[in-house]
């Protein structure tokens, strides 16, 4: 909606009505620290595990009762909301928070009195939220500021993915819905399978690109000009420091913590294009990426704690797009919840299949040509799916 202020000036007058409730994202990511607190005043450990509990059980339940919103900004909005600074604000006030949760949990596993099942409990909690570090480092990354990109390589030091800076921007979006992307999953393949594919090659293709790149700049791969080192040139003195501060116990509590954040993205990136195929054209080149070539939620709740990861589609197909403007559009490709009920899914295998397997083959029109196919399936696999395509 817009209106006529006396000048004659047109003023758009279009409120976003969850403009406060996106503050829910940083103040998401303290629940490991909110989690200490109760265990520490209460001396009941189990409360190291509440973060795993209201993201594996409440999260799904409010999704499921407050449901979706499938309502889009209007686009006369859309350059008055991305040069708003509040959104912004929230992005940047989020990377030091993610380095205090892992700080503070580390203090506490180290100097505190607490049993292997509060050590594993509070250890991958702050996991999962160092996995959101990496979500953090999504949406910075994909700007155009220095500023930004730099807060991004920053924050995804504190997990330990800083070649995401690279992989993600340069090689998954190039790539996705594609054969060639090793973060896009196939129809049929179980996680366990795609992150022996994932993990490793993210990791080359992030490596292969960065010195392509300083190749062409005349410039040494092994120098402080490398974007996948420069945020490792964080995570190093970071992890070293804790380690020399707070003795043997970062042995486990670091590795440990950035491999659940690690984990993170590669379930997202799983359930984020599964099945999903970009079409060649005569000329041999794929398709140009579309908002149907990624897998959408309009879920409420869960959007507002994940800076709106989950209109992953219009993300897809206009990746500068800040995360208070993306869109839903009709005839996407729909998950049936947020992401903590799929990721839980995800991980068993499955479960995953009987959700997800028929929504694929729908969103193919069952022309199993037209999706991006396990390689190597059982041949009672291959039957299963043809009886599904021609039902």
């Amino acid at each position: 909606m817009s209106g006529v202020i006396a000048s004659g000036v047109v003023q758009d007058e279009y409120m976003d009505r969850k403009r406060w409730a996106w503050a829910l994202s940083p103040v998401w990511i303290c629940m490991p620290l909110m989690g200490i607190g109760l265990a520490a005043a209460t001396r009941v450990e189990a409360w190291n595990w509440l973060t795993l509990v209201v993201w594996y059980l409440v999260l799904p339940v409010l999704d499921y009762a407050i449901g979706s919103d499938a309502n889009n900004p209007p686009e006369s909005a859309v350059p008055r909301l991305e040069q708003e600074s509040y959104y912004r604000i929230l992005t940047y006030i989020t990377v030091p928070i993610h380095y205090v949760i892992v700080i503070t949990a580390a203090w506490y596993v180290a100097t505190r009195p607490i049993t292997a099942a509060g050590f594993v409990g509070l250890t991958v909690s702050v996991g999962l939220v160092s996995g959101l570090a990496i979500n953090t480092g999504h949406e910075l990354g994909h700007k155009k500021t220095s500023f930004e990109r730099w807060l991004a390589k920053i924050v995804l030091a504190v997990v330990g993915y800083g070649h995401f800076f690279v992989e993600h921007n340069r090689g998954h979006h190039k790539d996705v819905a594609t054969p060639e992307d090793p973060a896009s999953a196939r129809l049929g393949e179980n996680i366990y399978v795609f992150a022996l594919r994932e993990v490793p090659g993210a990791c080359r293709r992030s490596w292969r690109s960065e010195a392509e790149r300083l190749a062409r700049r005349g410039k040494s791969p092994w120098s402080v000009h490398n974007e996948v080192l420069q945020p490792l040139l964080i995570t190093l003195p970071l992890y070293a420091v804790l380690i020399a501060v707070l003795g043997p116990a970062m042995l486990i509590f670091l590795p440990l913590q950035a491999a659940f954040g690690w984990w993170q993205l590669t379930t997202a990136n799983f359930i984020e294009h599964y099945g999903l195929l970009r079409q060649k054209g005569a000329d041999g080149r794929y398709e140009r990426c579309r908002p149907e070539h990624s897998w959408n939620a309009n879920h409420i709740v869960t959007n507002l704690i994940l800076f709106h990861l989950q209109r992953h589609s219009d993300h897809h197909a206009n990746p500068t797009r800040r995360y208070q403007s993306l869109r839903n559009f009709e005839g996407l490709p729909e998950l049936p919840s947020g992401y903590p009920a799929m990721f839980a899914l995800a991980n068993v295998p499955w479960a995953g299949r009987r959700v997800m397997d028929h929504r694929v083959i729908a969103w193919a029109r069952g022309d199993l040509s037209k999706i991006n196919m396990a390689r190597q399936l059982s041949p009672a696999r291959r039957a299963q799916y043809a009886r599904m395509a021609a039902a």
